[in-house]
């Protein structure tokens, strides 16, 4: 798993899903329902796709309120 810091933790709370059925929804308020299916059908290419992959695995293991402060930064 890549290293992440803080500023790909500030971007989960800040970056807007730039398509899909949840075009224009907070990375972090994304349904885990979708975040999972979009992980098993293979993530994008680029920063979405890594976001998204951190996404994952912070949705998987329950962490989301450590990043839903962060929406404000």
């Amino acid at each position: 798993m890549e290293n992440y810091g803080q500023n790909e933790l500030v971007k989960l709370a800040t970056t807007y899903m730039p398509f899909g059925k949840y075009k224009g929804t907070l990375l972090i308020d994304l349904p885990e329902t979708y975040v999972v299916w979009f992980y098993g059908q293979g993530l994008p290419d680029g920063q979405i796709g890594k976001l998204l992959g951190l996404l994952y695995e912070i949705k998987l293991n329950g962490l989301e309120d450590l990043v839903r402060p962060l929406k404000n930064s």
